[in-house]
């Protein structure tokens, strides 16, 4: 079974699985299915909007389908989260990130 069905498995008895529907989004964006792990990025923050790693990764897939400007907002919202919940480590990761993209 591929990871991505292995997982599929996990939200049908989950749909709130943060972890599978991270899981998800990141091999479709390895696969270089940017639409659909975005999809699932957007999914996994609507519905867990605190799954930090979840912005981090939807704006590193942004930027490397070269939409900056959307990236830089997933980021500030990542940074913002992160700051809530005292992730310093993926704060500062987002922020050297932004830092980049707004040069």
């Amino acid at each position: 079974m591929n990871k991505i069905a292995g997982l599929k498995e996990i939200l049908a008895l989950d749909p709130k699985n943060s972890f599978a529907r991270y899981g998800i989004a990141m091999e479709m964006a390895g696969r270089g299915e940017i639409d659909a792990a975005l999809a699932e990025f957007g999914v996994l923050l609507e519905c867990d909007p605190e799954y930090t790693a979840g912005y981090f990764m939807a704006a590193q897939t942004l930027a490397g389908a070269g939409r900056t400007a959307e990236a830089i907002e997933k980021l500030k919202a990542g940074i913002s989260c992160s700051a809530r919940n005292g992730n310093s480590h993926a704060m500062g990761e987002m922020q050297a990130m932004l830092a980049d993209l707004e040069r």
